[in-house]
């Protein structure tokens, strides 16, 4: 039986032993007698998945060895449990444990108590360091510094400094930007598909300049990356509206830089189309699809995961935009066999969910030939307003936008310190509130009467295809859907709708 020298280095960093010098203090131990080395470069110690400690314990259960010897407790192990395993093992097999800087003895109560308590400091270290490592990360990410990772395509890398430290940013290549425009414009056309975009690509032999093959999967993902954006407040409030946390105050969304999405500290899915909790950043480098391109693409790609296309008679044209009054989660359709079919039910109310549901039985035909009218309503409206051109409006409608925006924040903000507030200061914020709120009624009528020129071409192509409504495939109903409303909010028979005109 031999003594068993094992030595671990996770990376080489000049503070750190190497393997070699942990081997030689380890031989002291063993006073000139042969021995057998196991070694791991480039292994954690967070747990057992190394090829020379896997080794090791194989060759302990063949009964080869009767003692091992490490330099430091934490070489063979950090976490409490793999190491409790490791010391049933050893127990069972007759094998002593050295600690050859440590000087614990395994014969003894003392030495075995001794040796779980530093083991649990070395675990607390580990998760120390791991936390700061997290920490860190996510700082540095919130100052737009470069991460690391594959480069989205349509970018380079150019070096570059942010807050007198050097990093990297991307840059435009036009070659690879000029396709994703194409593919931006295709499927922001509710016509085109995206196979029909693969399609069209293979048949007009435009390559990927990368070598890839262009497939669906991967046209998805960069229809899907904030990357490309010119991130103005349409985009801001974008991501508010899906729950996501935004770094940047509103008024730093001007429509020139793009973003950066990263899934935070907090988030726990890994869902692609769920952006509640995760981390939006405004990169330093510039976008190049605009605003409402990129979000045309974004939300037709979110109503593509909530709907089921597959099983279309279940569903509704309305799937994505109505949600719970009372607890903000999206109502899904569920079929019954009853004479209405279909109904609009909380997705977070049942056994599994925390919410009583929106307060009344929503029936999908009966909410579809409501939105219907209201649809019509809304556009009749909009005939009736007249147009003033301006070659600076669209500037200052996002001015304005922002300001709305900031506006809606600082009224919730003032209604969250309400609760135990004083009479005093009740009165304060009613008053404050009330200043706010008028202010805000003029600027939305103001945006809307600006956004009659920007949209009326496309608002004459819904009203007929509202005129011609029984005829539309799902997809189109769909598409003016996502047009005209950006959410429905259903609580108590109550129907909100805020327009996206």
């Amino acid at each position: 039986m031999y003594d068993v020298l094992y030595a671990r280095q996770s990376i080489e960093k000049k503070d750190s032993i190497s393997v070699e010098s942990q081997l030689e203090y380890c031989r002291y131990e063993t006073h000139g007698e042969a021995c057998i080395e196991y070694t791991d470069k480039g292994f954690s110690g967070k747990d057992t998945n190394r090829p020379g400690f896997e080794k090791m314990m194989n060759d302990i259960r063949t009964g080869k060895i009767k003692r091992v010897i490490v330099y430091k407790l934490d070489r063979i192990s950090r976490s409490i449990l793999d190491f409790a395993n490791m010391m049933e093992i050893f127990q069972k097999y007759h094998v002593e444990f050295v600690s050859s800087t440590e000087k614990f003895d395994t014969s003894t109560p003392i030495g075995r108590a001794m040796l779980n308590i530093c083991i649990v400091f070395a675990q607390l270290e580990r998760e120390t360091i791991q936390k700061r490592v997290t920490d860190a990360y996510y700082a540095r990410c919130k100052r737009g510094f470069y991460m690391g990772g594959r480069v989205p395509y349509g970018y380079c890398l150019r070096n570059t400094v942010i807050d007198n430290v050097r990093t990297s940013m991307y840059e435009e290549v036009p070659e690879e930007s000029e396709q994703l425009k194409l593919i931006y414009s295709m499927y922001a056309d509710t016509g085109n598909s995206l196979g029909d975009i693969v399609r069209y690509l293979n048949e007009h032999q435009i390559k990927n300049l990368r070598g890839a093959n262009w497939n669906t999967a991967r046209i998805s993902e960069m229809l899907r990356n904030p990357v490309y954006v010119e991130a103005d407040i349409d985009v801001y409030q974008f991501f508010q509206s899906q729950g996501a946390n935004i770094y940047n105050p509103a008024s730093d969304f001007t429509g020139y830089n793009a973003c950066y999405l990263y899934k935070g500290t907090a988030s726990t899915t890994r869902k692609q189309c769920d952006l509640s909790d995760k981390e939006i950043v405004l990169a330093p480098h510039k976008g190049f699809i605009p605003s409402k391109t990129w979000l045309a693409c974004r939300i037709r790609c979110l109503n593509n995961r909530q709907s089921t296309k597959t099983c279309k008679p279940k569903n509704s044209w309305l799937v994505g935009k109505v949600k719970c009054g009372n607890c903000g989660y999206a109502l899904t359709i569920r079929k019954a066999k009853t004479k209405w079919g279909r109904y609009f039910v909380c997705s977070q109310s049942g056994k599994h969910g925390n919410c009583k549901g929106a307060g009344c039985t929503i029936y999908a035909d009966v909410l579809e030939e409501y939105m219907l009218g209201a649809i019509k309503e809304r556009l009749l409206e909009f005939q009736k307003l007249s147009c003033v051109t301006d070659t600076g409006e669209a500037q200052k409608n996002m001015t304005k936008k922002i300001r709305l925006t900031q506006i809606e924040e600082e009224i919730n903000e003032l209604l969250s310190k309400v609760s135990g507030a004083s009479n005093v200061l009740i009165k304060y914020i009613d008053e404050k509130v009330s200043v706010l709120d008028t202010e805000r009624k003029a600027l939305q009528e103001e945006i809307i009467t600006a956004n009659v020129t920007d949209t009326a071409g496309r608002l004459k192509q819904i009203t007929n295809h509202v005129n011609t409504w029984e005829t539309l495939s799902f997809e189109d109903r769909q598409a003016v859907v996502d047009t005209l409303i950006k959410v429905i909010q259903i609580a108590d028979g109550n129907i909100e709708i805020t327009w996206n005109i």
